[in-house]
Order: structure tokens, then C-alpha cells, then sequence
């Protein structure tokens, strides 16, 4: 994709998910940046926060689990390699806890694709399963929300036991849902 083609869709998924009623009325979302090629957010992040709501954004510990900080803006981030894989943009505020993600009244996850089913294919590190798990523990039931883009729809994604479906999938072209808004 053209870096025109980039804002171009970022520009939709933000559309698109801020029409979403479970971020509408958000106090709190837990959210991520977007890296290499994975669909932007930051002009979503940006009018969340707009709005008044809480952006809580991951930092990578070493042992993949996400510890959280709050977004304040894009000057806010701090451009981290972890080892030899991917750099990632992290809060470069005050550090959370990996319990902060449970106040969340919704969580905007990344991945490679969903499926028919609402099964979430990540990067394979096991940190949004951590997230899922905590979550579970806790008693949360934030809205749970993939953003990808439209030809990362597929049929079917291997699912492991531990892994959760998604409520429902994000794209430039629209939303999907896999369970009603609750």
C-alpha cells in the first residue's frame, strides 16, 4: 500500500470504529499503535482522547505479558525495540500495571485476521491471550474489538483452547459483529 492508501484506510477505521456504540460511551480504552503495515491508529487514539476518553496503551515486558500507560498524545510515545523483532511505540509516561487493561470498558486488539467466528489470529507472542486471560480472571467484560483490514477476513483461523473470540472486527469498509452490542 502507498502511504496515501495508508491515511486513506486509517482515515475509514477510525470512521468506522468511532461510530461503534461501545466506544461511543467509553470511559476507558485500552487501544495499541500501529506498527509496519498493520492498519493506523493513531487518528482514532487521537479523537478518542479527544472526546475525553482514557487511552490506555501497552509496553511490551520481557516476558510478552503488556504492562499499560496512558496516552497523552503522539509526542507522548516512545519508539522501543524489543530484541530483534519489531520496534513498537509505547507510553513513555508512568507505568500501570498489567491489571490496569480491567478497568477498560472496551479493548482494540491487533492481529493478522478474524474469522467467521470471531477467532482472533495474533502475531503468535501470546500477549493479547494474556490480556484475554486476565481479563477472564477478573470478571471483565470490556467490548472486544479487532481492527483489520477487509481482506483480512477469512474463513477460518486456527484456534488453540485458551484462545476468545472477539465481539466483533473492524475494517475500512465496515463493521462485523460476532456478538451483539452490549
Amino acid at each position: 500500500m502507498t502511504a496515501d492508501d495508508l491515511r486513506e484506510t486509517s482515515a475509514a477505521l477510525a470512521g468506522r470504529a468511532l461510530e461503534l456504540p461501545e466506544l461511543a460511551r467509553a470511559g476507558t480504552v485500552a487501544a495499541y499503535v500501529s506498527v509496519g503495515s498493520e492498519p493506523g491508529t493513531l487518528a482514532l487514539l487521537d479523537t478518542l482522547r479527544a472526546r475525553g476518553v482514557r487511552v490506555l496503551l501497552p509496553a511490551l515486558l520481557p516476558d510478552n505479558d503488556l504492562d499499560w500507560g496512558v496516552y497523552e498524545g503522539e509526542e507522548s510515545l516512545a519508539r522501543v525495540q524489543h530484541g530483534g523483532r519489531m520496534a513498537l511505540f509505547e507510553p513513555a509516561g508512568e507505568r500501570l500495571g498489567p491489571d490496569a487493561v480491567t478497568t477498560a470498558d472496551a479493548v482494540l486488539l491487533p492481529g493478522l485476521a478474524v474469522d467467521a467466528r470471531g477467532m482472533r489470529l495474533g502475531r503468535g507472542g501470546g500477549s493479547y491471550d494474556r490480556v484475554l486471560a486476565r481479563l477472564e480472571r477478573a470478571g471483565a467484560h470490556p467490548a472486544l474489538v479487532v481492527l483489520l483490514y477487509d481482506s483480512e477476513v477469512v474463513g477460518l483461523v486456527p484456534a488453540e483452547p485458551h484462545d476468545r473470540p472477539v465481539d466483533a472486527v473492524v475494517t475500512p469498509a465496515g463493521v462485523r459483529r460476532f456478538r451483539p452490542a452490549s
